[in-house]
């Protein structure tokens, strides 16, 4: 038998105002790429577009796919792995000499 969940999941309100935190987010995403196009350094405009882009995967995670409301198991097995490929792509980013050349 299936174990009832603890935490109530959101309401269609919740899921409006998230989607509005998420375009929000994009927009700025958006308007950061024109930044860089009038010359703002690339050091300050990748490291962010990594922050929010890592911010909105962890946000459509945790409502959209209802992470948020399961069973503790289930959120460690995803945050594992999450970190997992988190620090893979660091490694593989690093290897490639990505990471060295944001500042140039």
């Amino acid at each position: 038998m299936a174990e009832a969940q603890t935490k109530a999941h959101p309401t269609p309100k919740q899921y409006v105002q998230i989607a509005v935190l998420l375009a929000i987010l994009t927009a700025i995403e958006v308007a950061l790429y024109y930044i860089e196009e009038a010359g703002v350094s690339g050091s300050i405009v990748y490291p962010t577009l990594i922050i929010l882009a890592i911010l909105k995967f962890v946000i459509v995670v945790a409502f959209y796919m209802h992470i948020r409301y399961e069973k503790g198991l289930i959120a460690r097995f995803f945050t594992v792995g999450f970190f997992g490929a988190l620090m893979l792509y660091a490694v593989v980013l690093g290897t490639f000499g990505v990471l060295s050349s944001l500042g140039g």
